[in-house]
């Protein structure tokens, strides 16, 4: 596996180090990222200053870097220094675009924490053959979205091959727990894509397309209708899930669009006849039925009526209601987190696999930040272990065998399992 990357300053930078996702970054690198060369970056050197300060004695002697998305020169002369540029300043529609565009001019590896499609859509379309050719890895989705959703169906791909049990068919990811507060971040991002759509029904068409992100949309599978998520049964996913019913999870829309991307991206290793969808679980109470059913259709009327009628809505007023992008919640509430996933799939032999995955933390925040972490530590020091593919990729794509090796020590549990 080949890096034709010439030798930096830097191995990561954390962009972004003054917010709230970004600190809570860089607290996990200082603690986490061992011999790793780390900067710190942002828009103003006093509060760098200061949170340079708060993160202990390993992290005294990291640079500090003054940045700005407004001034792309900036952008230009930080990710010409770095290995890695890790990145939390969203919403990424807004901001994300010219570090990408200097991340793909200096053959700079990139990792970021988006949930935009159509900012990933345009970061294809305008800088994926540049990064392929100056030999950068921009990899979007690495937090709470996607990375539990794109590396559970990764491991079952890697399990089912050394099987020998054939190819991935029918895919589902049911989230089975999950304590934490949505971040600001996120909700920035999601008004921000509904804004987007609803001002342009262009936009609106590409995001309705499961195949959104895909590298050769004419390359892809028919396979007839496509819901990301679904109201049902558990036992229609799978028998362990008997007594269950599942409801829409909020973030299948741009999930299901990196995990498609990620099996086109690998040569369609995954199946020619995969298909994935996304739940949550509503438990098994006389009630599971319409708190899923009430999920389902309250995510369905959001994005239909967001993504039509949202830019009618003053940003002020939004803004007043809204959490903002930068907070989050208390250092307590972050710890008392948690969620676990589980991925089922039938492959095209008729076997039946799982593969779970948990964190003890919040998944928004104190979660997030450290597959992030993660994830920037993959790129930077794992390099030998990393496909050969370079542009705009997805975590499993660029990081995946990796990042699933860096989990243990990251205190995430995940494990694959043939079922019977």
């Amino acid at each position: 596996m080949s890096d034709g990357q010439v030798e930096r300053e830097h191995d990561i930078v954390v962009y972004g180090a003054t917010g709230f996702a970004g600190k809570l970054t860089a607290q996990y690198l200082a603690a986490a990222g061992g011999s790793a060369r780390i900067a710190l970056a942002g828009r103003s050197a006093e509060r760098l200053l200061a949170v340079r300060e708060s993160l202990g004695e390993n992290a005294q002697s990291w640079p500090l870097i003054v940045a700005d998305a407004a001034q792309p020169s900036t952008l230009a002369a930080m990710a010409a220094s770095t290995r890695v540029v890790v990145t939390t300043v969203g919403p990424y529609l807004r901001y994300g675009l010219p570090l990408v565009a200097a991340c793909a001019a200096a053959g700079t590896d990139y990792a970021d924490l988006t949930g935009e499609p159509l900012f990933i859509r345009r970061c294809i379309d305008e800088y994926h053959k540049q990064a392929a050719d100056n030999g950068a890895r921009i990899v979007h989705a690495c937090g709470f979205d996607s990375i539990p959703s794109d590396l559970t169906v990764f491991g079952l791909y890697r399990r089912v091959q050394q099987d020998g049990a054939g190819q991935l068919g029918d895919t589902n990811f049911v989230v089975r727990r999950f304590a934490g507060g949505v971040s600001g971040g996120t909700v920035a991002s999601m008004v921000e894509l509904a804004r987007e759509v609803s001002a342009d029904p262009e936009a609106r068409r590409v995001l309705n397309d499961p195949y959104t992100l895909s590298p050769d949309r004419a390359a892809e599978p028919e396979l007839g209708g496509q819901r990301d998520a679904r109201w049902r049964r558990g036992r229609d996913i799978a028998p362990e899930l008997d007594g269950y019913w599942v409801g829409a999870f909020a973030m299948a829309l741009p999930n299901t669009r990196i995990v498609r991307r990620s099996n086109a991206l690998l040569d369609y290793a995954y199946g020619r006849r995969f298909e994935y969808a996304e739940q949550m679980s509503l438990g098994r109470s006389v009630l599971a039925p319409l708190a899923a059913a009430m999920t389902t259709g309250g995510n369905i009327a959001t994005m239909e009526l967001g993504g039509r009628f949202l830019d009618r809505v003053p940003r002020n007023v939004l803004e007043r209601v809204l959490p903002k992008p930068g907070t989050g919640p208390s250092e307590q509430a972050r710890e008392n987190g948690h969620y676990s996933v589980e991925t089922y799939t039938t492959t095209s032999a008729g076997a039946r696999y799982v593969a779970r995955m948990s964190q003890q933390a919040d998944p928004g925040y104190k979660g997030t930040s450290v597959l992030l972490g993660e994830s920037g530590l993959a790129l930077a020091l794992d390099r030998d272990k990393l496909y050969d593919l370079y542009g705009v990729l997805t975590p499993a794509a660029a990081i995946g065998d990796a990042l699933i090796d860096r989990f243990p020590a990251a205190g995430v549990a995940f494990e694959t399992s043939r079922l019977a």
